[in-house]
């Protein structure tokens, strides 16, 4: 069987972090397959790295014909048995099926303008896949796979003397893109009120400014830590007492299943993923 993986995501994010997790598990279990995918050096290097298969281009604006004429090509040579598509714009490049099928991934609600008449869609939560259903594509096309956590739970924990911790302190993570919606600014808001606790947060993104603004004018830098991002969840939650999910929106979020897997206690926000996977 040959599978064409085509993600058009951004360097960092949940969605992305999932995509390599899978398409590293099924290379591990000897799947043949072929990564279209933006360029990024970290993405390149793990790649590279385990011998898979990969080609990059730019998923531009409307103008940009090279990433279309790419995949085209790559499905006329590499002959895939499989196009998995990860979200709406991967999607969008594929208009005529021949000798494949073609398999729409949602991580969200998404519009299914986008997704041209899949022979199956994956949402990673039930409610994703009856939304999928209810927008038009026939219910027994839409299938639902939970994300899932590849981690080494036997790695050595972050070391909290290399980020100014004390050994003996109650320490809370959340592992997350710096954006809005993943409401670390809440958690900031709320950390106030959890005296000689420390934090880490895990990642970046576009309000990165932002929220080490909101730290600074609340008083917290001397307990608060930006770690970037980091690639080795496993040892930011072993390392941690708590891990904390402050989504203001969220379909599923592999990192409630990470803390799961290292046994980390998980304190989350009501959003759609936490309160239909977690017990109050």
């Amino acid at each position: 069987m040959r599978i064409l993986q085509i993600m058009a995501g951004a360097k960092h994010g949940g969605a992305e972090t999932y995509f390599m997790d899978l398409v590293t598990a099924l290379h591990r279990h000897g799947i043949d397959q072929h990564i279209i995918t933006r360029h990024f050096p970290h993405r390149q290097a793990h790649l590279e790295e385990h011998d898979i298969k990969h080609s990059f281009c730019p998923f531009g604006s409307m103008f940009d014909f090279k990433t279309s004429r790419l995949i085209q090509k790559t499905i006329q040579t590499y002959k895939p048995d499989i196009v998995q598509t990860w979200m709406g714009r991967a999607s969008s490049y594929i208009n005529d099926k021949k000798g494949f099928k073609h398999i729409g991934w949602f991580g969200g609600y998404y519009d299914l303008k986008r997704f041209r008449d899949c022979d199956a869609y994956v949402g990673v939560t039930y409610d994703i896949a009856n939304d999928i259903n209810r927008r038009g594509a026939p219910k027994d096309k839409c299938h639902t796979i939970h994300t899932f956590a590849d981690l080494d739970l036997n790695v050595k924990p972050l070391s909290r003397a290399d980020y100014d911790t004390p050994e003996d302190a109650v320490l809370f993570c959340a592992l997350a893109r710096l954006h809005r919606k993943k409401g670390l600014d809440t958690l900031l808001q709320a950390f106030q009120n959890v005296p000689d606790a420390y934090l880490w947060i895990a990642g970046d993104g576009e309000d990165k400014d932002i929220l080490h603004a909101i730290m600074k004018n609340l008083g917290l830098q001397d307990r608060v830590r930006f770690l970037g991002w980091q690639d080795d969840r496993a040892a930011v939650l072993n390392a941690s007492d708590i891990c904390v999910f402050p989504s203001r929106y969220e379909p599923f979020g592999t990192v409630m299943v990470e803390a799961w897997a290292t046994k980390t206690p998980i304190i989350a926000a009501r959003a759609a993923g936490p309160k239909a996977y977690m017990t109050h």
